[in-house]
């Protein structure tokens, strides 16, 4: 018999929540076959068999929290892949057997009667995250309809039963149980519908850290805005033989990135973070750019981008999107930025005050390009594509001054992207 455990993930987790087993109980895997999800506040890890064998308990169910080196299901091993079918056989002829000589029990005809009227939670075997759900949607397990061979009820068939309630043949009054009632006009109450969803653990997560980040850091925004007509003209005449040397698209990410090196280098202290009393400065430039994936917002990192060619930054960026996007960045894509970048203008958003992603003191926020009247001289007006840019920084470390003279150095640089060569 081999345990199942969570498996160490990294010095920052110490706890996930099973998001779904892969295998059942009583199949046959391999060694290295994927057994289970593990849902951790910044990626997804799969467990996979250490030994090949036959499944044969699941302790920890889907929806449940468990920590670091906690059994959460064990394995019988040695055994082959036709073993474990026969030994369930034993225990089915004990449990058979066992269970014979319960009709001569002087049991009376009327218990089960008196039993029916409670068809609760505890009249039928459920996995806890199904208990919870059930009583947070009004409904009687008995009800349900179990996958599981065993009859056992899992979250997903809670959830199935509650979709198919919802349906306009089905009975409305106990999926609206848990609405808030309010008095119509001729004094008699009326339900209103709604849906109760739990938090993903990475969004409970990034509530956490935000909430936090609010109130520890002392947290101010200043504002500026760039005229991105030499980029735009940059990007427009080399974007296509770019391409060609490079198999990336030339966006504004590695503009951004750049300037922004150029502007750490000036002004250290945004790039440093605060531990106790001390002010750590780093000395190497790790810049996280936000993603926006289906579980949240992440922040994978771009490492010592000061040694890379805009080139290896869009394609170090395309990379950690794209595994953003299919749940497959590692820990050690998301861990030690030393400042981030967050662009709100892919979503169309004109303004906006970015929150610090700490222990970092400093995250730039870009925006959309929209065309705006700007005054070329005393007599001259013209339409140009115009950004405006946002950066929050920490009071403690970082002064107003500070700050301002950081995002005017970045605004310079990314209006003279022929700078960016020498300065970023």
């Amino acid at each position: 018999m081999s345990e199942i455990k969570v498996p160490a993930m990294g010095e920052s987790i110490t706890e996930g929540t099973v998001s779904r087993w892969l295998v059942k109980e009583g199949e046959t895997v391999n060694q290295g076959d994927v057994l289970l999800e593990l849902e951790t506040d910044k990626v997804n890890i799969e467990i996979s068999a250490e030994e090949s064998g036959v499944l044969e308990k699941i302790v920890r169910h889907e929806g449940e929290t468990v920590e670091i080196g906690e059994t959460i299901g064990t394995l019988s091993v040695g055994a082959g892949g036709g073993s474990g079918a026969p030994a369930s056989q034993p225990a089915a002829t004990e449990q058979k057997q066992a269970a014979a000589p319960a009709p001569e029990a002087p049991t009376p005809p009327p218990a089960p009667v008196a039993a029916a009227p409670e068809p609760d939670s505890s009249s039928k075997t459920a996995s806890p995250s199904a208990r919870k759900l059930a009583r947070e949607r009004g409904i009687e397990l008995d009800q349900v309809q179990s996958k599981d061979p065993i009859g056992r009820v899992y979250q997903d068939d809670v959830k199935t039963h509650s979709t198919q309630a919802a349906a306009p043949s089905a009975a409305p009054a106990k999926a609206l149980a848990a609405a808030p009632s309010a008095p119509a006009a001729g004094g008699s109450t009326f339900t209103k519908p709604v849906e109760r969803q739990r938090m993903s653990r990475r969004r409970a997560t990034i509530a956490k850290r935000l909430v936090e980040a609010q109130q520890t850091a002392a947290m101010l925004t200043t504002f500026n805005e760039v005229d991105m007509t030499a980029i735009m003209d940059v990007r427009k005449r080399r974007k296509d033989k770019f391409k060609e040397k490079h198999e990336i698209n030339l966006g504004f990410m590695s503009f951004f990135t750049k300037a922004v090196v150029g502007a750490l280098k000036k002004f250290p202290t945004v790039n440093a973070e605060i531990d106790g009393e001390d002010v750590v400065l780093k000395k190497y430039y790790d810049i996280g750019i936000a993603v926006s994936a289906k579980e949240g917002l992440v922040v994978p990192v771009v490492r010592d981008a000061d040694r890379l060619g805009f080139a290896e930054i869009e394609k170090s960026i395309a990379d950690l999107a794209s595994k953003a996007r299919s749940n497959t960045l590692a820990l050690s894509d998301l861990q030690g930025g030393t400042f981030t970048i967050t662009n709100g203008g892919t979503f169309g958003s004109l303004l906006s005050t970015p929150i610090l992603n700490t222990p970092q003191v400093g995250i730039l926020g870009m925006h959309k390009i929209q065309l705006r009247p700007v005054a070329i001289d005393a007599e001259r007006m013209e339409n140009r594509p115009m950004m405006y840019i946002a950066l929050s920084y920490d009071h403690r470390i970082i002064d107003g001054s500070e700050a301002v003279r950081f995002l005017v150095t970045v605004k310079e640089l990314l209006e003279d992207p022929e700078s960016l060569l020498i300065e970023g």
